[in-house]
């Protein structure tokens, strides 16, 4: 039977949603991890156009921050620096994830939109995991790495608490590895009133995996990929999940 709705009303309905709503755009805006060749671990640094009163202003904001952004980079890194990463960010070469949200908080401040934009990370840390030692090695990228910067799950914790502390960010998605259950869960506990704590490599979008992260208090927040778990029907019942357990969810600009 042809019902003539937009896909995204049939997805709705699909899983019982009556109030549609776009969400706070997320824009990726500086580049690190595997996305870059610069020497930044964490992979994502973003910004939130959370006091926008509409979707159209929210873009606004972020493409203003943006360009605010390039002309800063530029000036105290060359016009080199400005060159982007595999997801649309810039590729800046610095190390310090600390000078990333420096140059984030600045750019905001710039454009005039402090208290109104505020900042996400996707850090990615499975990818500077280390099995062998337990331990997250912050100079990965580095070739002649002598393992100085490698560091416990607890002290990558308290890294991200003192972040937290000093600039205004939101949101943290996969803050450590994705079978470092009891550290996501020591972090969900010390800030996750304050922070969104995102489960993506942790929970691949797997009712299973967010049933457990539920129980254990381990994060707070969803991150929806529909092609990590495989179908439609999946994805409807781990996002039902998570709200259910009050959880926030963010959809993957990746399929």
């Amino acid at each position: 039977m042809v019902k003539k709705i937009p896909l995204y009303q049939h997805i709705a309905n699909l899983a019982g949603n009556k109030t549609l709503v776009l969400p706070v755009p997320a824009f990726n805006v500086i580049n690190g991890g595997s996305h870059a060749g610069n020497k930044l671990a964490m992979q994502e640094f973003m910004i939130l156009p959370t006091g926008a009163a509409s979707f159209k202003e929210a873009m606004k904001m972020g493409v203003e921050v943006y360009h605010h952004l390039k002309s800063i980079i530029k000036k105290k890194y060359g016009q080199d620096a400005t060159n982007v990463g595999d997801e649309g960010g810039f590729a800046p070469n610095i190390q310090e994830n600390k000078e990333g949200l420096e140059l984030l908080k600045a750019a905001i401040a710039k454009a005039g939109y402090t208290g109104k934009v505020v900042i996400g990370m996707d850090v990615a840390a499975s990818e500077f995991y280390s099995e062998k030692d337990q331990t997250y090695d912050l100079n990965f990228k580095e070739e002649n790495n002598d393992g100085s910067h490698k560091i416990s799950g607890d002290s990558l914790k308290d890294l991200y608490k003192s972040f937290v502390s000093e600039y205004p960010i939101v949101s943290i998605e996969d803050p450590f590895d994705q079978d470092d259950w009891a550290t996501y869960a020591k972090m969900t506990g010390e800030v996750g009133q304050q922070v969104q704590i995102v489960g993506d490599d942790l929970l691949v979008t797997n009712p299973t995996r967010v049933a457990k992260a539920i129980s254990e208090k381990t994060c707070n927040a969803l991150l929806l990929k529909v092609n990590q778990i495989g179908s439609v029907t999946e994805s409807i019942e781990a996002v039902s999940m998570s709200k259910r357990a009050g959880w926030g969810v963010m959809a993957s600009h990746r399929r």
